[in-house]
């Protein structure tokens, strides 16, 4: 989604409302909206049963249909919207519109367990509602955690906060949107687990449990004692966690052998029996579970019942409940205790298969023989040891490898190693450089490899004795013997026809026609050059770098200037025939910056000048890169073409392109069009750019659409970048496209590189992702790689893997350096390898198997229906899921699901994969937004994909003024929003800052310098510059965030009820979406039922 355009002229959500001229927004402003969306799970499209008004007390309901939701269902009342929560004013908690909404309170958290087990697995109560609500329509009953054991009530401070803060995650309920309901067949028995038959029973036929257990011999009325299975496909009615991998029986200190604890932590309805006796009461779900005290943060037993050890009361109605967010896995929490736990100490990398710290956590990497996880991070870092047990899992088996990451300054850059003449050590077979993972034998006389194990010879030169050990008495002496990562100086023998490279050149070929004159770019750029060009990379301490420039302008011909410092002024060449492109001169073309300096200049002041009154609209594209590859060629240097565009290219010339946007494909079979390029010229093009070591940077300022899908192929296969500014305006967005610029031009770059990655016997590489071109099945050709670039691996087994020897890659990169020089760079990596699928399940990483699994679908959608894509990720999750439910989860109810505590992310992060603009776009989302948000998540790493998917809202108010640190973050939600608080949200492309409607004028004076709410300008895209705490401390937050991130965030100010609001709800990912995405807890849902279904 492209949010960087200027709110005024375009606006940035495309679904008109009527009071934003120009949209119809289904139910927004009291009009009557259209159906919900088609929705990707046809089963979940009902009516909500736990969500309808309560029936009389008394009549039981009957149960959910599957059918389509009723036609009153999407209108709403006037002033309140369905794609948010509740209005201000509303009562977050009280009814809406059409259903009675109760709110669950905040319970326990997922952080460090209150007893840990080491062997067993946790089986807490499930996260129940309030005292007024009832059950759980979604059938998840009985949540697992893993690592802890429920002996006794979490102590008072645990858990989110006072109950009642909060408010729905879903919306308006009877219109709630993909999951809404069970489809007939799935939909529990009333005297079983649909516990809400409008009034509850004080005895009630209680479902069967596990195993037998009779009721307390004294104390209340007995309960019946019940027996047998539970019947298939029933469960307990309640809701999710984690769990260890590891299996055994729940501890016996826990509770009664042989049950499960499905009960909600809170005052139980009518009791049956005294408090005091070991017995189990029918709990408010229709399970039996051990009674329970007050809970913390609870209030007292429900309104009008009897405490405990009473008799029972008159039967009170109860309001309908919905699943409590806060009682399933939260990526904050997550994120927050893998900080506390991982943060304080340095990751070691010595030791073979450790999973290193989120991509969240801030941690110093000590390389002590296996590549930095910024470098390398895996899937799983436990490998099936046989292609059987992996195709059970279903866990892809992928590496994401960033061979120039960038490292923080604590951290040293990779050693470069010199052997001279004869050049680097490989295997004579499989051709794997020297490692520490290698083994030297016979006195240091050979080493074998431990790739392909072939035994050869070390020369003598590399001689060295062994210790009693085995090792080299030389190893710390030497990166390659004892670093996972390290650079070797390469011969000529690694050079293009035998020959050391020359420095590399940049051109810069600019648009000049009128639409790039009349919004100001040409004169920006050309100003912004001047001093640009002082700051081009080089390398170590050399004093300037070794980079030589030129410049090209276009529109329908091209101009080529001669720079050439002997000149007093610059000479220009025009070559209009651009269906048979040639470089008009060679000398005076790439120059020396220092040299040149005064002509570059003259130039760069000239043509803003000399094409102020053009009146030519039309362009070309791919003439222009044909030219910058030529002179390069012609130079015979490697290099990169920084190329800045405006419009379709539809002037006559090879590569001219139609405007072929169609809306209308969308989720049809012929969707993938809108992905493909319209022509093959482009790739044809891209081939011959890689040959010669020709990287294109694309900057696009489009006014409408431009065919990105088309554009960006040469960038995408180049190893290159795109940068997207649409409806460009100078005052608004130039600080951002010269961030961008500066950096792009800045950063370091390995140019004509050639990547291939080993592995050991058993398993090889069989899939590539990224932005590179590939002309056979081993080698990534990138005729640019920089150090933000990632290239993703995947992997399967070829023969069975060895538990003792493990699994190991290495990743070579041979490129060209900013100076000339031709080094390869090298990563190493061992793995573990597992008979037992539960050491898979305790070792994978879920961001880095989202990053694969985005990457892998934005793929797919070039070759198949969207709706396929989405189709096939949602069953590989279930498949993972359900293997680890059959096989390393101890025996529980079907009706919970059980996660794995590393993958308990998985479903949230995976539905906002499924709900992000290329699988699912908003009506406001361009065809030029998906394909550009396409080609620049395939080579994302995974700390960009992480906060790319799951966006970080910051409360900004809550945290001290003196504070240095960033506040703690909040879960994407509205019901986390606050009107009293200031928000700020980031993903890495995007920032906002969301005001409430409450805050203080006090904060508002001080952070935007007016009196109160209503006189902040919405949209305002930057803060004022004021002295006082709260102003120093936000801009210093958002520079900081800046800093982190690989493109400039531009800011835009949204303020509560602002018909910018909409915009900034469409990254509160936990929420439903406009677009038909599920909510997280809808979402949750819909896996389990797969799940179940899978199981069954």
């Amino acid at each position: 989604m492209n949010v960087n355009q200027s709110a005024p002229p375009v606006p940035p959500f495309g679904q008109n409302q009527p009071i934003y001229p120009g949209y119809h927004q289904s139910s927004y402003g009291g009009q009557p909206g259209p159906a919900a969306p088609v929705t990707p799970y046809g089963a979940y499209n009902g009516p909500v049963p736990g969500y309808q008004q309560a029936p009389p007390q008394g009549v039981p309901r009957a149960p959910p249909s599957s059918g389509a939701p009723p036609a009153s269902a999407a209108q709403v009342p006037c002033g309140q919207t369905t794609y948010g929560q509740f209005g201000q004013g509303d009562i977050q908690n009280g009814p809406s519109s059409t259903a009675q909404m109760q709110r669950v309170p905040g319970s326990q958290q997922f952080g460090p367990p209150l007893a840990p087990v080491v062997s067993q697995p946790a089986v807490l109560q499930p996260y129940g509602p309030p005292p007024t609500s009832t059950q759980v329509t979604a059938q998840l009953a009985g949540m697992q955690i893993s690592g802890a054991v429920a002996q006794a009530p979490p102590p008072s401070g645990l858990g989110y906060g006072p109950p009642t803060s909060l408010a729905s995650a879903s919306g308006n309920f009877p219109n709630s949107g993909p999951y809404g309901s069970y489809p007939q067949s799935q939909a529990p028995p009333l005297s079983q687990a649909q516990g809400h038959p409008g009034v509850q029973p004080p005895l009630r036929s209680a479902p069967p449990l596990a195993s037998s257990f009779t009721s307390p011999a004294s104390g209340g009325p007995r309960m019946p004692s019940v027996t047998g299975p539970l019947p298939p496909g029933q469960g307990f009615g309640s809701l999710p966690v984690n769990q260890a991998n590891h299996v055994s029986s729940p501890p016996a200190h826990a509770l009664p052998p042989g049950t499960q604890m499905t009960g909600p932590p809170v005052p139980p309805p009518p009791p049956m029996h005294s408090p005091q006796q070991p017995g189990y009461q029918l709990q408010q779900n229709g399970s039996f579970g051990p009674a329970r005290g007050p809970q913390p943060n609870y209030e007292s037993p429900y309104p009008g019942a009897p405490t405990f050890g009473s008799q029972p009361g008159p039967p009170q109605p109860l309001p309908p409940k919905r699943l409590d967010p806060d009682a399933i896995p939260s990526p904050i929490q997550v994120i927050e205790d893998d900080r506390n736990n991982r943060g304080s100490e340095p990751f070691v990398t010595g030791v073979r298969g450790q999973v290193p710290p989120l991509v969240t956590t801030n941690f110093l990497v000590k390389d002590q023989g296996n590549a930095s996880p910024r470098y390398i991070r895996c899937t799983s870092y436990n490998i099936p040891c046989t292609s059987d047990m992996a195709k059970q899992a279903q866990v892809p088996l992928a590496a994401v490898i960033k061979p120039l990451a960038r490292l923080p300054p604590e951290e040293a850059s990779p050693y470069v190693v010199d052997h001279g003449e004869s050049g680097p050590l490989r295997c004579n077979r499989c051709k794997a450089y020297m490692c520490p993972l290698m083994t030297f034998i016979e006195g240091g006389r050979r080493f074998q490899c431990s790739f392909c194990s072939c035994i050869n010879d070390v020369p003598p030169q590399y001689f060295q004795h062994l210790d009693h050990t085995g090792k080299r008495v030389d190893a710390y002496d030497r990166p390659e013997l004892s670093l996972g990562s390290y650079e070797f100086l390469a011969t000529v023998d690694y050079c293009k026809n035998n020959k050391f490279p020359s420095p590399p050149a940049f051109i810069f070929m600019i648009d000049v026609s009128y639409n790039a004159i009349r919004t100001g770019l040409v004169r920006l750029l050309c100003e912004e050059l001047k001093s640009l060009l002082d700051y081009l990379p080089r390398e170590g301490g050399a004093e300037e770098s070794a980079i030589r420039v030129g410049f090209v302008t276009y529109n329908k011909v091209l101009h080529f200037y001669n720079v050439k410092s002997s000149l007093a002024q610059p000479q220009m060449m025009v070559v209009s025939d651009v269906a048979d492109m040639f470089v008009p001169l060679l000398d005076g073309f790439l120059v020396n910056v220092s040299e040149s300096r005064a002509v570059i200049t003259s130039l760069l002041d000239q043509i803003p000048e000399m094409f102020a009154d053009t009146r030519e609209t039309e362009t070309v594209f791919a003439p222009v890169i044909q030219a910058g590859m030529e002179a390069l060629k012609a130079a015979e240097c490697a290099g990169k073409l920084f190329l800045f565009h405006t419009s379709l290219p539809i002037a006559e010339a090879p590569g001219k392109l139609k405007n072929r946007d169609d809306r209308k494909l969308i989720n049809t079979d012929k969707e993938k069009t809108l992905f493909q390029p319209q022509t093959g010229t482009y790739q044809t093009l891209a081939k011959e750019c890689v040959a010669q070591g020709c990287c294109v940077d694309l900057f696009l300022f489009p006014n409408q659409y431009v065919d990105v899908a088309t554009l960006s192929v040469v960038p995408q296969l180049t190893g290159g970048s795109v940068y997207k500014y649409a409806c460009f305006q100078v005052e608004n967005d130039q600080e951002r496209f010269l961030s961008d610029l500066r950096r792009d031009v800045q950063k370091v770059v390995g140019f004509d590189a050639v990547m291939r990655v080993r592995t050991s016997t058993g398993i090889r590489a069989v899939d590539f992702f990224g932005a590179f071109y590939m002309s056979n099945t081993t080698d990534v050709e990138l005729a640019g790689l920089d150090g933000d670039k990632t290239v993703t691996v995947e992997f399967k087994h070829d023969d069975r893997l060895n538990e003792e020897s493990g699994a190991l890659l290495q990743c070579a990169l041979l490129y060209t350096s900013c100076a000339g020089q031709r080094r390869l760079r090298i990563h190493n990596l061992a793995l573990n390898c597992c008979t037992q699928l539960a050491d898979l399940y305790r070792n994978c990483e879920t961001d880095t198997l989202i990053n694969y699994m985005a990457k892998f679908a934005y793929r797919a959608v070039l070759s198949s229906p969207v709706k396929t894509v989405r189709d096939t990720l949602i069953t590989q999750c279930a498949q993972i899921l359900a293997c680890y439910r059959k096989n390393c989860a101890s025996p529980s109810s079907a009706g919970q699901l059980i996660l794995p505590e590393c993958m308990k992310l998985l479903p949230v992060y995976l539905n906002c994969v499924l709900k992000s603009d290329v699988l699912q776009p908003g009506a406001e989302v361009t065809t030029d937004d998906r394909a550009y948000v396409r080609q620049l998540v395939s080579s994302m790493d995974v700390a960009e994909t992480n906060v790319f998917f799951y966006p970080r809202l910051l409360p900004l108010t809550k945290s001290p003024l003196d504070s240095t640190t960033e506040p703690p973050a909040v879960r994407a939600s509205e019901e986390r929003l606050s009107s009293g608080d200031i928000y700020l949200l980031e993903n890495g492309l995007n920032l906002f800052v969301w005001v409430g409607a409450s805050v203080q004028q006090g904060v508002v004076q001080s952070l935007f310098n007016v009196p109160s709410f209503s006189q902040i300008t919405s949209g305002l895209s930057v803060l004022p510059v004021l002295d006082n705490p709260l102003s120093k401390k936000v801009r210093g937050l958002i520079d900081s965030l800046r800093a982190q991130r690989m493109r400039y965030m531009k800011l835009i100010v949204v303020k509560q009820e602002d018909k910018l609001e909409m915009l900034f709800k469409h990254f509160l990912v936990e929420d439903k979406s406009l677009s038909g995405g599920a909510s997280y807890v809808d979402f949750l849902c819909h896996m389990h039922k797969e799940i179940r279904q899978l199981l069954s």
